[in-house]
């Protein structure tokens, strides 16, 4: 019987979706298509320009804050060209393994290259181009201080184009003699004679393998500023050349590294004006620049550096610094705007041309009691008062540890403000304990003083923090202090307000943010308590600016470094001194300017003063804002204990009142204004040695105190810790 159920036919693929999909390919392709065309004919159109043209250069102008006085001009190029054939194979080579290793394999362009680029710039990096030795040369080619894809299109284009007009050995020629490799050496012959005084004919393997290295970061890798980090780079460029078969494992082997010339300044780099260009130069890497448009960029930048600021410095060092026992010393003085972070003075020594190393950014002299205002920092925020009492007898123990204060003087019970005006080691070290050594390592984070500052290891820290072992700079000091007087909002510092390119486009412009630090509350009580130190203290050489101001002192116990750290409301300034010994380790101060001990107040002080009564001339006198209400009100402590209850921080209990109440006598008022500063005379000493144990205590053992300093025909006569008498 056959099947009456109708037969399901097959149904047909829908003709629409067919039409869709066939009208898409050919979209495709017809997009595919123009594109290629548009890229021909832009490859077409694309000129490539010779190596002179590339090696045409405009001066980077630097000026002064005023935005008109020029401080300088960045670059300094010399450039001398060698035919491919008159430059060594092994040179070529070296320059192969850092550079490029597959340049005569690809076609312009490593798409590996520019899939790393792609992955770093929307990660958040930098914004970078390929990476190969024509991507370098067309970047050259196409000099400008634009930061867009734009350009990095038009870079894969002539590089694309120069692939097919110009040969292998004819870009890496014009590259070689063209790419800046520092020391305002561009192309291989002119980096040969800077590095190495040998023309490029005579390098040896190891030689070239660091001209080869330093191509990567001129200025990251320049042997005067990280060795280490070029010798790195030069083990991977003779690795590399090892990998392709350029050179044997036995010549690697007996690579050494090679001796290099010593960096010779120029003269127009002469005084103060090497390291302010310095600093400016650093920045603008900082900011993204590299180093072909810092030095021939032709870029206009406007500095933070103040010009009559600046003068003032390099006065203040040679008029109140020392004239005799000079040999080794170094001085470093950097001046902060409060608020913005601008960098408006420095010095780093005195003359570039003879000493590039920049004492106002170096990181090497312990910094004594001036940390000590960030334990105060931490104890207010902790809200222990100003009239808190602590310990100030010495030696005094504290967890283990026994400190001694300066000449062993004891004080008895002192208040917290007593403590800070006559910089009682003691007394700061129980404060220490209290509030933890961590509060107060995070306090100096917070006001400005980097994690990575020598000494300052924030996983090994211990009760000798307080007392200054760790070894900021002058600037990271005089940013740190600046930070109290913007009433806690902590700046950036910048040496850079301005870049402007060649053809007038704003390229940068500082954005002055800053971040809260500390409440304005616990910052004004720094400020009060370190006005304190001017008025009543050891700090009192600062009244003579003749206008409020709050300063520190700061002296090691074997007077390895003096400072002066000090601010007004418009301007804060770190002035340091320490001395190198022969071998460049840190020696005694003591014999400088006649001095036995050299203290904070001495020769710091005396510099300190006279840069700020020149920095602030002209400027309208500020008062600081009043610390909190009840800042001079005495502790509130419990008259009994249950001995379960908390008790306040600086109460002693019930049964050590007797012992540890203040001095009834004592009188910590607030007063309405900064009085009238005295003037100083020779009778008057203008520091009191503050005295820090060396990192190395050992818990139980005293710390040996400094021995009574004989008065030096001077007038900055050292006196005992405690202040005036």
């Amino acid at each position: 019987m056959a099947d009456s159920r109708p037969r399901r036919r097959k149904a047909a693929p829908p003709p629409k979706r067919r039409h869709w999909l066939r009208n898409t390919l050919l979209v495709l392709v017809g997009l595919l298509l123009v594109g290629v065309a548009a890229f021909v004919v832009l490859v077409a159109r694309t000129t490539v320009p010779s190596p002179n043209e590339v090696a045409t250069s405009e001066a980077t102008i630097v000026y002064w804050a005023d935005g008109k006085s020029e401080i300088g001009r960045l670059g300094d190029a010399t450039r001398r060209s060698v035919p491919l054939a008159d430059i060594p194979i092994d040179v070529q080579h070296a320059v192969l393994a850092a550079e490029d290793r597959t340049f005569y394999e690809h076609g312009g362009v490593s798409p590996l290259g520019v899939g790393r680029a792609i992955l770093n710039n929307l990660t958040g990096g930098s914004t970078q181009g390929g990476s190969t030795i024509t991507q370098q040369y067309a970047k050259n080619a196409f000099l400008t201080q634009e930061r867009s894809w734009d350009r990095k299109a038009k870079e894969a284009l002539l590089a694309f184009k120069l692939e097919t007009v110009v040969s292998k050995d004819e870009i890496l020629g014009n590259y070689l003699n063209t790419i800046y490799f520092g020391r305002g050496a561009y192309g291989i012959e002119a980096a040969s004679i800077a590095y190495f005084g040998v023309p490029v004919a005579d390098l040896d393997l190891s030689q070239a393998a660091v001209l080869a290295a330093i191509i990567k970061s001129p200025s990251g890798l320049a042997p005067e500023n990280d060795l280490a980090a070029l010798q790195g780079r030069w083990d991977y460029v003779l690795d590399g050349m090892v990998e392709q078969g350029w050179i044997t494992a036995k010549d690697r082997r007996n690579a050494e590294f090679p001796k290099i010339k010593k960096l010779k300044a120029k003269d127009r780099l002469g005084g103060q004006t090497g390291f302010l260009l310095t600093m400016v130069e650093d920045q603008l890497r900082e900011l993204g620049f590299d180093d072909t448009e810092i030095q021939r960029g032709g870029l206009r930048i406007t500095s933070t550096f103040d010009k009559s600021a600046q003068r003032a410095a390099t006065a203040a060092v040679r008029s109140a610094g020392p004239s005799s026992g000079t040999q080794g010393l170094r001085i470093g003085l950097a001046s902060v705007r409060p608020g913005t972070g601008e960098v408006v003075a420095i010095y780093g020594g005195e003359n570039f041309i003879d000493d590039q190393i920049n004492n106002a950014t170096r990181q090497f002299a312990q910094a004594g009691s001036t940390f000590k205002p960030f334990a105060l920092a931490a104890a207010t925020d902790k809200e222990v008062p100003l009239n808190s009492v602590w310990n100030g007898n010495s030696p005094a123990t504290v967890d283990g540890y026994t400190f001694s204060n300066y000449g062993d003087k004891s004080y008895g019970p002192v208040t917290l403000l007593q403590a800070t005006e006559n910089s009682i080691n003691s007394a700061y070290v129980e404060l220490e304990s209290d509030v933890g050594v961590k509060a107060v390592a995070d306090a100096a984070v917070r006001a400005g003083v980097p994690t990575d500052t020598p000494g300052m290891d924030l996983n090994d820290l211990n009760l000798t923090f307080v007392l200054g072992t760790a070894s900021p700079s002058g600037i990271d000091m005089a940013n740190a202090y600046a930070t109290f007087a913007a009433q806690g909002a902590r700046a950036t510092t910048t040496v850079v307000k301005k870049v402007v390119g060649p053809n007038g486009g704003l390229l940068y412009q500082l954005d002055a943010r800053t971040q809260p630090a500390f409440d304005a509350e616990t910052a004004n009580t720094v400020s009060y308590a370190l006005q304190r130190v001017v008025t009543n203290g050891t700090a009192f050489v600062a009244q003579g600016i003749d206008r409020p101001a709050a300063a520190k002192t700061g002296t090691t116990d074997d007077n390895k470094s003096a400072w002066f750290v000090g601010y007004t409301p418009q301007l804060a300034t770190a002035v340091l001194m320490a001395k190198d010994g022969p071998d460049g380790i840190p020696v005694s101060l003591s014999g400088t300017g006649g001095l036995d001990t050299v203290t904070g107040g001495s020769f710091p002080g005396a510099i300190w003063t006279d840069f700020m009564s020149a920095a602030l001339d002209g400027l309208p006198v500020k008062k600081f804002p009043a610390p909190p209400e009840g800042t001079d009100q005495p502790l509130k402590c419990p008259s009994t204990w249950d001995g379960t209850s908390e008790i306040p921080l600086g109460c002693p209990t019930p049964s050590a009142q007797t012992e540890f109440s203040p001095d009834p006598n004592a009188t910590d008022t607030l007063p309405t204004d900064v009085p009238s500063p005295p003037p100083v005379t020779p009778s008057q000493s203008p520091d009191v040695p503050q005295f820090s144990p060396t990192p190395e205590v050992v818990p139980s053992e005293a710390v040996p105190a400094s021995p009574t300093p004989v008065a030096p025909p001077s007038q900055f006569a050292p006196i005992e810790e405690g202040g005036p008498q």
